[in-house]
């Protein structure tokens, strides 16, 4: 960017593209749909920070809506998280969402959380129960401040001023007693004050419409993005997919099978099979697409780029 013959320098070109959104909440993005959003991890404990900034700077380049920053196993990368979050909102101008987990936090906690967003201007949180920590000592504890993530949300609203997002299960969250109590659970989140959604991930979008004519019939209305993760590697998704209870169509994998011993190979089709995914979402009229990163920005940058001109032509519409 120049001012006459003088280029000026890249953090004050962040500067000005921040000054512009300090304010913007990511559910007013959903007014001109769809939102395109990428999703980041801090690092280890033990790893250093610098190769997650690296992949900061490498997806900005892709100006997305909005960037997300997963939380450590029962918080284990929070202070990260938060430095991440910072960086993105306040270097780079895209609002930042920041994943906070409660399973095994005290409110004390999770007020110097929200303190230190606060004071990086972060206003928008994920806000996540968090997987159970195995140990023993969780397990002999009577009193828990969070058991689910609507304790969180209630908690985080009763303060104002977050946006709130909630996570949501097309394919039944893997502890739901039914898909009933499941939908029931989410329409409590939506109650209690959660802005918007993100879904988990999933292979097959019709697991994503027959969900959303469930919820149709919920009074269940604040917007939807769609998580998204392309499969580059045979063990890492089997391993996801069992964590979270999302299933592996047999399209899929015969995918796997056929080129889990070819990485470049596997790569070019998991892009492929995303790809797909996301044309046919955004065709079905989605708010927005949620892309689980890996840390990977060469992946992200080939599937946005394949589907540009999609992008561009639903963005022309919107302001028509």
């Amino acid at each position: 960017m120049t001012i006459g013959n003088e280029m000026l320098p890249s953090h004050y070109i962040s500067r000005q593209v921040h000054e512009r959104r300090i304010k913007l909440k990511i559910k007013y993005l959903f007014r001109k749909k769809p939102v395109i959003s990428l999703e980041i991890f801090p690092p280890k404990p033990e790893s250093p920070i610098d190769t997650v900034l690296e992949t900061v700077d490498a997806l900005s380049a892709l100006r997305p809506d909005f960037m997300s920053v997963t939380y450590g196993a029962a918080g284990s990368t929070k202070g990260p998280t938060v430095q991440i979050a910072d960086i993105i909102k306040n270097k780079y101008g895209i609002e930042a969402l920041a994943h906070v987990t409660c399973i095994n936090s005290t409110k004390y906690e999770i007020d110097g959380i929200l303190h230190q967003l606060k004071k990086s201007n972060i206003e928008n949180i994920l806000a996540l129960r968090g997987d159970k920590p195995k140990d023993e000592i969780y397990a002999a504890r009577k009193h828990k401040e969070y058991e689910y993530a609507s304790d969180l949300i209630a908690h985080i609203k009763s303060l104002g001023n977050f946006c709130i997002g909630a996570a949501c299960y097309p394919e039944i969250h893997l502890e739901a007693e039914s898909r009933e109590a499941d939908l029931l659970n989410l329409k409590r989140k939506v109650d209690l004050g959660a802005d918007f959604l993100i879904t988990q991930l999933f292979l097959d979008n019709n697991f994503y419409y027959d969900f959303m004519e469930k919820i149709s019939v919920m009074d269940i209305s604040v917007p939807i993005s769609v998580g998204i993760m392309p499969v580059i590697n045979k063990k890492q998704i089997e391993r996801i997919t069992s964590l979270c209870g999302a299933s592996i169509p047999a399209k899929f994998r015969r995918i796997l099978d056929r080129y889990e011993n070819n990485p470049e190979a596997l790569k070019e089709a998991g892009i492929a099979y995303a790809t797909e995914q996301i044309i046919d979402l955004l065709s079905s009229g989605v708010d927005g697409i949620h892309l689980y990163t890996m840390n990977k920005p060469e992946i992200a940058i080939k599937i946005l780029g394949q589907i540009s001109n999609i992008r561009r032509h639903l963005k022309n519409l919107n302001y028509a």
